[in-house]
């Protein structure tokens, strides 16, 4: 049982599998830090200087100056701004995918064309069927 577990492991797809999700895990943390850091200021800015992370519904009625001081307070709120942030986090990490595989894409060699198809050996058979009864 374990010489079958050793196999299964050793096994290239298991291995690709592996490497494909610590890849995904930095590339995840990378688009997190680019999304947090670069294109969310860069929105905020042209969104008249909005914050989506503070974007907020406070159960309790109450106007608060911010998430973070209606969290202090110990209200229950509903945090909206944070589920943007997430939708505009998943439509760049698409984007990021789309231009990676699409580069991937074109760096394959095409494969070549097949060969034209050829006579059936039936066509074949019927041809010199007819060239007998001649």
């Amino acid at each position: 049982m374990l010489k079958e577990f050793k196999n299964f492991i050793m096994t290239g797809n298991v291995i690709d599998f592996a490497v494909a999700v610590i890849m995904a895990g930095a590339l995840g943390s990378v688009i997190k830090g680019f999304v947090s850091n670069i294109a969310m200021p860069f929105i905020g800015y042209f969104a008249g200087g909005m914050n989506f992370e503070d974007l907020h519904y406070a159960m309790d009625g109450q106007e608060y100056a911010s998430l973070a001081a209606a969290k202090e307070a110990g209200a229950a709120v509903i945090a909206y701004g944070s589920w943007i942030n997430t939708i505009i986090n998943l439509i760049i990490v698409g984007l990021v995918m789309f231009i990676i595989v699409k580069a991937y894409n074109k760096t394959k060699t095409p494969a070549a064309p097949a060969a034209p198809a050829g006579p059936s050996d039936n066509d074949l058979l019927s041809e010199i069927r007819d060239l007998l009864k001649k």
